[in-house]
């Protein structure tokens, strides 16, 4: 027996454009994806802590109450908001490009609109999203691994694995400030690894010690950029070897 479609939160049946009217009452011309665009824009400007319902619901001009039209929570703002900061995906693969390739790109612009909204990395998840946009970029990061042998079980779970990835990079390079508040990188000084030479003992740390004294002594590298690209490459390794594997009939 085939099973019935969940119903969905109202703002999901807007942002989907499954419902056109709104219950009476909240201020004419407004729409769901007007209330995302205000969530972003306090978001960009003051952080994520500076969201609110009643935060949105002035800087639209409409009341706290009149807000609760479209979303029943402040979870469900973030998630409008999440998918607005998202945007559709501009990306566009070229017929020459091998997997490999447009699945980086891909995770390249994903870091991108990430950095270009920091917030967004901070954004409580109690489900995977399911709106238009986020959806939009899981449908073209699928189009990238189509041409390889990877089923769709180990096609979303490839994603997923770069997905956390970037995340993950993007909330460290908040949190150690290799990134500026307005989502640019910052030189990278070569203070860590001057610091480590300093402090550290050799007899009980020899190996770090190496480490951080043939850093210093090679060319300097922007922490961000480094460390993004590395990650990468690791990761797509790691897809490839699978990729290779269930080709070659592996079971895994």
């Amino acid at each position: 027996m085939t099973g019935h479609a969940p119903a969905l939160p109202r703002y999901l049946e807007l942002l989907w454009d499954r419902e056109v009217k709104v219950r009476r009452g909240p201020k004419p011309g407004v729409g769901i994806r007007d209330i995302g665009a205000a969530g972003v824009a306090i978001a960009d400007r003051d952080g994520l802590d500076a969201v609110s319902m009643k935060a949105v619901g002035a800087a639209l001009g409409m009341t706290t109450m009149s807000l609760y039209r479209y979303v029943d929570s402040k979870d469900q703002l973030l998630m409008v908001m999440l998918d607005e900061a998202y945007g559709p995906p501009t990306l566009r693969w070229r017929a020459t490009e091998d997997w490999r390739t447009r699945t980086y790109r891909w995770a390249r612009a994903l870091a991108d609109t990430l950095v270009a909204h920091p917030w967004v990395v901070s954004v409580p998840l109690n489900s995977a999203p399911l709106t238009p946009y986020v959806l939009a970029w899981t449908e073209m990061g699928v189009r990238a691994l189509e041409a390889t042998s990877l089923g769709a079980q180990d096609t979303l779970s490839s994603l997923l694995v770069l997905d956390g990835f970037v995340r993950n990079h993007v909330r460290q390079a908040m949190q150690l400030g290799a990134i500026r508040p307005d989502g640019t990188p910052t030189p990278d000084d070569g203070s860590y690894e001057s610091t480590i030479a300093a402090i550290v003992d050799e007899e009980r740390y020899p190996a770090l010690l190496g480490a951080a004294r043939e850093i210093r002594a090679g060319a300097p590298s922007e922490f961000y950029e480094h460390e993004l690209a590395f990650g990468l490459d690791v990761v797509l390794d790691g897809v490839a070897a699978r990729i290779d594997a269930v080709a070659g009939g592996d079971p895994l």
